[in-house]
């Protein structure tokens, strides 16, 4: 039996005509001189993000951290969200790397609001950090895959320009919310000062971000990305498979977006599980699991012994993903599984599985 792997967006295998794309790829040193397939993805980027330039990178936390450190400089802070993934999934980068610190504002599964912010700028003084950044994400991973209401982040991005502080958008999933609410990427991003972007999330590319903006910040953003180890030579190679991605798979992702509410209506269905929160708006299902069901690397132990893989994310939590690797019918499996699993648990029958650790 072949898992239904609902752990992340990540586990994307390139699709036959992605894996053309990569082979036929028409390749250059991007250090020297310039990788003409590189070239095309990153002026398409910004094109479709309405920016002046993009800087393609290996990943979505470099491409956050050289954000950091083009608008920051050590001593200084950024305020973000507490769940956001530059503060909770890199490592601390940004006072590894940049010598800066964060100050962090608790959301509603994610979503900030402008009078949250309101205050928090640090007065000039020399025995205080300097305020300088303000960052949101969009759609929010912890947040369930939550969209940031278009009207906080135009309230939030206006209180910042005026305060003079700048502006930066984790846009990992940004074609998420895009697919969800129509609004165009373009429409998201020109409140930001810059923007990141991952290719290999719902997408579906095996590899890359890019960081877009203004082209004299990206110009220094190719520096940061050299001393972080960041710049490659031909690669065009993976930057194909990213391209591949962005002209073919933006579109069906609204097709992940019908398969986790297939999923979520499952969780609604389920004895001893309930989702947080409540609405379901792109590609991710969150859910809690009642005690007596056990814990969620229990439950998730017990799914994987039915062929469907999950994630626990916390003591009693579970995640689950969709992307362009699990189908409509997987999903109704799947969605099937959860409730005969959630069932068997709450009378009391447990299977004897290998628990895997939570993250």
């Amino acid at each position: 039996m072949i898992p239904i792997d609902l752990r992340s967006d990540t586990v994307t295998k390139p699709s036959p005509a992605m894996r053309q794309a990569i082979a036929n790829a028409d390749v250059g040193d991007d250090v020297i001189d310039v990788d003409p397939t590189c070239q095309r993805l990153e002026r398409l980027t910004a094109e479709i993000l309405g920016k002046e330039a993009a800087v393609f990178m290996p990943s979505g936390s470099m491409t956050n951290q050289v954000g950091v450190r083009i608008h920051c400089k050590p001593g200084d802070e950024f305020l973000c969200e507490a769940g956001c993934h530059i503060y909770n999934y890199e490592q601390g980068a940004f006072a590894q790397l940049s010598g800066v610190v964060a100050k962090t504002v608790e959301g509603k599964a994610g979503v900030l609001h402008v009078d949250q912010l309101r205050g928090l700028i640090r007065p000039h003084n020399d025995h205080l950090v300097a305020t300088r950044m303000v960052t949101l994400e969009n759609t929010h991973n912890r947040g369930a895959g939550k969209i940031q209401p278009y009207d906080n982040v135009v309230g939030i991005c206006d209180w910042a320009r005026e305060a003079g502080l700048r502006t930066h958008l984790d846009g990992a999933r940004l074609w998420n919310a895009f697919a969800a609410t129509s609004i165009p990427e373009a429409d998201w991003a020109r409140h930001f000062d810059t923007v990141s972007v991952c290719f290999s999330k719902g997408l579906g590319a095996p590899v890359g971000s890019a960081l877009a903006g203004p082209k004299d910040l990206m110009q220094e953003a190719r520096r940061h990305r050299k001393l972080f180890g960041g710049a490659m030579r031909q690669d065009g190679i993976i930057a194909a498979g990213a391209l591949y991605a962005l002209e073919h798979n933006r579109a069906r992702l609204v097709e992940d977006h019908a398969n986790a509410k297939l999923l979520a209506d499952a969780v609604r269905l389920a004895e001893g599980l309930s989702l947080w929160p409540e609405d379901v708006e792109t590609n991710i299902v969150i859910f809690r699991i009642e005690p007596k069901l056990g814990s969620a690397a229990e439950f998730a132990a017990e799914l994987k012994g039915q062929g469907v893989l999950s994630l626990a994310i916390g003591p009693q939590q579970v995640r689950l993903v969709t992307h362009l690797d699990a189908n409509e019918a997987q999903c109704q499996r799947a969605g099937q599984v959860i409730i005969e699993t959630a069932g068997k648990l709450a009378s009391g029958k447990r299977s004897k599985v290998a628990l895997e650790p939570a993250y």
